[in-house]
């Protein structure tokens, strides 16, 4: 299980604003290129842990600042489906 905390991790950590358009339409949700730019830039390179629901909650803050809250509670879907 720790193996693939770690690989779900490391993908968020990595995401770019490409990858976050294609889990959108796969998981039906909208994000503007914009938005997914700006998610992308605050994910990438930080180690951060969204199987940590403090730490998940704090992302989700940060990104309803940056890309709006419709934006982060649809992000917020798809990270407990990723740690589901």
């Amino acid at each position: 299980m720790k193996l693939i905390k770690n690989m779900v991790n490391l993908k968020v950590n990595m995401i770019t604003a490409e990858e976050l358009l294609k889990y959108a339409k796969q998981f039906n949700f909208e994000v503007s290129r914009d938005e997914a730019e700006k998610v992308a830039a605050y994910l990438r390179g930080k180690n951060l842990d969204i199987f940590d629901d403090r730490t998940r909650s704090q992302i989700i803050r940060e990104i309803a600042k940056i890309a709006g809250p419709k934006t982060a509670k649809e992000l917020n879907k798809l990270f407990i489906q990723f740690t589901s």
